[in-house]
């Protein structure tokens, strides 16, 4: 297998017009898809040429409170948040130029010895870390364990163990690959808004 990138994190929003002048507006990022009738839209925003983000508008959803970026918490939990990484050290300057004219928190810049970060948080509350890779150190190339507790399976190296997980006897046959039908599909069958103004 070989992954080319997050195709998209979805989140959920109670506002997608705010969502949009955020992420589309404030963010600079391109609406590369929007999926919808009455009661539902999902939209996709384009990150890079392989990342998108997409948000669920769901009528009853309420923005999370603000929760410092990776502050520890109890109980059930799946998601702190979500980094964005920008090409040049210099778009970190522009982002958070633009968020504190919206009127929107955003942090200092903070150097973490492998990255510039610089945080926020989204009209839904959503932490959102923006982080530009520091080009003397490349951790896909030369990766790096300074845990100083690492545990026995962390010590087997950094590399996927096939050895350690089940391995596939009986794969999926050719004549039960079967692929139904889902929302989205009808990109093929309309027209697109866009065009038909």
């Amino acid at each position: 297998m070989k992954y080319n990138g997050i195709n998209h994190l979805a989140l959920v929003t109670g506002d997608m017009d705010k969502t949009i002048r955020f992420w589309r507006d404030l963010l600079g990022m391109n609406i590369v898809l929007g999926l919808g009738k009455p009661g539902y839209r999902h939209y996709f925003f384009e990150i890079s040429e392989n990342d998108k983000i997409a948000f669920f508008e769901w009528p009853d959803i309420e923005p999370l409170e603000e929760k410092d970026h990776g502050y520890p918490v109890k109980g059930k939990f799946a998601f702190d948040h979500v980094s964005i990484g920008v090409e040049d050290k210099e778009d970190l300057w522009e982002i958070k130029d633009r968020l504190e004219t919206a009127g929107y928190w955003v942090s200092e810049v903070i150097d973490h010895g492998f990255i510039l970060s610089l945080y926020s948080f989204d009209p839904n509350g959503i932490a959102i870390e923006f982080s530009w890779s520091v080009p003397e150190i490349n951790l896909r190339k030369t990766p790096l364990m300074l845990d100083t507790s690492p545990s026995s399976v962390t010590m087997e190296g950094p590399n996927p163990r096939v050895d350690k997980v089940p391995k596939v006897t009986n794969p999926t046959a050719e004549n039960e690959r079967i692929v139904y039908p889902g929302e989205g599909r009808q990109i093929k069958e309309r027209q697109n808004k866009w065009s038909q103004k």
